[in-house]
């Protein structure tokens, strides 16, 4: 049974118990599909911070999509920017929540149609993943970052805007299962540290804030999940 949730004036698809996606089918060559990380990112409790007056708040959309056998998540390379600390980094489409939005749902539906084109109202809207706090460059901020897992059943054309260089995806499943994890070294506070992270299509490393809402995103569906170990 499916349910309708209203927000802001659109409707969003809830799937209540296990969705039934047309053309999702189980494979053997994965261990979740969307289904089953529908039901465990909608059964789980994320942690939400309770923002101040100065907090900054931003929304990231995390969008799934099953294509050639698997399931895949989306994320941009942001545009090199001059003064940008997520300058050229791989993310997820969204961004800081202004006046006009309802809520940080709104946010992440906004931004990601404008920076990618992505109509997610159309989408189904799956649940939130536990806030991220920001610290751009190693240094601590007082800025939250809302994460809100979708899935897009027919991907359309997307249209980049400025923000954006292009768009990448990522075997959800070879991420969940560290197959394709890695560790880069980062500049920060002048010096080289080593990161975790992903190496994902066109060599693109997945790291940082990013890397750590994946995190969030594979324990919400596997709690006996273990996140690897931190490099030294």
């Amino acid at each position: 049974m499916d349910a309708a949730i209203v927000h802001g004036g659109n409707y969003f698809l809830a799937l209540m118990i296990a969705p039934s996606f047309a053309g999702y089918q189980h494979s053997a060559l994965s261990d979740h599909t969307i289904e089953t990380i529908s039901r465990r990112v909608r059964e789980h409790e994320p942690e939400l911070f309770t923002p101040t007056r100065q907090t900054r708040q931003a929304a990231v959309a995390v969008v799934l999509h099953h294509a050639c056998d698997q399931t895949n998540v989306l994320f941009i390379k942001r545009a090199t920017v001059a003064g940008d600390p997520w300058s050229g980094h791989i993310a997820f489409p969204g961004g800081h929540m202004d006046d006009g939005d309802l809520d940080l749902i709104d946010a992440a539906i906004r931004e990601t149609e404008e920076e990618i084109g992505l109509d997610l109202r159309e989408s189904h809207l799956i649940g939130p993943l536990s806030h991220q706090r920001a610290a751009p460059r190693g240094r601590t901020i007082d800025m939250l970052v809302a994460p809100y897992v979708f899935v897009v059943e027919s991907m359309p054309s997307l249209t980049l805007n400025h923000e954006v260089d292009e768009v990448v995806w990522g075997s959800f499943n070879d991420m969940f299962k560290g197959h394709n994890h890695d560790v880069e070294f980062r500049a920060v506070a002048d010096a080289q540290i080593p990161f975790n992270g992903y190496r994902i299509e066109q060599q693109h490393f997945v790291w940082g804030l990013t890397y750590r809402t994946l995190q969030t995103l594979f324990t919400a569906v596997d709690p006996e999940y273990s996140e690897p170990v931190e490099p030294s």
